[in-house]
């Protein structure tokens, strides 16, 4: 019996996909559950699973081309058995098998799972996939793993000093294509799908709201000591370290509560103003800037905000996060300050109507209290609809974060 491959059901949001790269072939046995193709979206990498064991039977649509939901990519053959499948070029042992020679082959798909993230540095790398040992969940293979096999590789085959000081090769004309009259190198690489719809909606922000960015700086000493006072007990009553962005995303959850227009949208002429509180967290991944959200955030403590956080870092740089993981958000914070950004104005993320930028802490010399002294400062940035949001309201929202920040306890008492 013949079973279709179908590409899964898209969110609402999502309209089409890119296939990315096959990993088996016409005539390979499969078995349940299998991973056969990524498909790109502007939101996630998600996968295609075979719903059936057998061998595939026909591909129809080729790596690279874009497909809508429920659309049929092949068909497997549950009839058929492994033996009629064609055999590998080369057999591959699994390396679970080192003390016990049995000869048996295992494709590379069967010996190996591998995430998407880790796929494509392995492909960029040019690693044998076979090689590589899989740490995550069911042995699959992470982009940490990859970079680990990486690093022990290059340790294993250094070169002999006289062969160090040799010439370092050409590149190959595969890697880099001259293009136009004079001949200079160039490179031309389509736009990963995620790319595309950044751009897009960066430029639909630009386009279609009124944006201006208001600046204030906080000192960072408070939050810094009340870190470093209960940084033990926290680890180990909750198992993950208490960071500045739980106390920034509760301090912008009670400034929120203040002032609900800048948790508002704009829907038309209508302005939708939200009853809870999701908070969108931007963090960079191998594909690109990606914003997963904090659910009610204003119902989750420090450590479950810190977990969560980690988590969404974790699934965003293993490409695993889900549509929905990425969807909505009433408000948004990103921290350009882990990669040193000192100062910034932070593009709103539409239909959201604020959006808060953390920035670098950096030793600078104040006025406390009439005496000049050195303390750990931190400029904020909130950019904001001017279509809804007020100037006053503006100065007053990010006065009410600096105020948490420099007095932790306020979080505490919610004033």
């Amino acid at each position: 019996m013949l079973v279709e491959i179908k590409v899964p059901v898209f969110s609402e949001s999502v309209s089409e996909g890119t296939l990315l790269d096959w990993q088996v072939k016409e005539g390979e046995a499969v078995s349940r559950g299998q991973n056969l193709i990524d498909i790109e979206t502007d939101k996630v990498v998600l996968e295609v699973p075979a719903i059936q064991e057998g061998v595939i039977n026909k591909i129809i649509k080729s790596s690279g081309e874009v497909v809508e939901s429920e659309e049929i990519l092949g068909y497997i053959d549950t009839e058929a058995t492994a033996a009629e499948a064609p055999p590998e070029p080369a057999s591959v042992t699994s390396s679970s098998t080192s003390g016990n020679n049995t000869d048996t082959p295992v494709t590379k798909t069967e010996a190996v799972k591998l995430s998407p993230a880790a796929r494509r540095l392995a492909s960029e790398a040019d690693v044998d996939v076979t090689a590589l040992k899989g740490t995550a969940k069911g042995n699959t293979v992470t982009k940490a793993d990859v970079q680990t096999h990486l690093a022990g590789t290059a340790t294993k085959i250094a070169k002999p000093v006289a062969e160090e000081t040799a010439p370092v090769p050409a590149p190959q004309e595969k890697d880099i294509v001259s293009v136009g009259e004079s001949g200079r190198p160039e490179e031309r690489v389509p736009m990963s799908r995620l790319r595309q719809r950044i751009a897009e909606r960066l430029v639909q922000s630009q386009q279609t709201a009124a944006i201006l960015t208001t600046f204030n700086e906080v000192d960072m000493q408070a939050v810094m000591n009340l870190r470093k006072k209960y940084q033990d007990e926290f680890v180990k009553e909750h198992d993950v370290k208490l960071g500045f962005m739980s106390l920034f995303t509760k301090a912008a959850v009670e400034a929120l509560k203040k002032f609900p227009a800048v948790n508002a949208s704009i829907d038309g002429k209508d302005v939708v103003y939200h009853g809870y509180f999701d908070i969108g967290v931007a963090v960079g991944s191998p594909r690109g800037l990606v914003v997963p959200v904090l659910r009610d955030a204003d119902k989750m403590s420090l450590a479950e905000i810190e977990l969560a956080i980690k988590g969404m870092g974790a699934k965003a740089q293993d490409g695993k996060l889900t549509i929905e993981e990425l969807t909505g958000g009433t408000f948004t914070i990103s921290n350009g300050g882990v990669f040193g950004s000192m100062l910034s104005t932070p593009i709103l993320n539409p239909p959201q109507t604020g959006i808060l930028g953390l920035h670098n802490i950096t030793q600078r010399p104040v006025v406390v209290d009439g005496q000049i002294v050195i303390r750990p400062m931190m400029y904020l940035a909130l950019s904001y609809d001017h279509r809804l949001i007020d100037g006053r309201e503006a100065v007053q929202f990010l006065l009410t974060i600096k105020n948490a920040i420099e007095d932790p306890a306020r979080l505490i008492l919610q004033i």
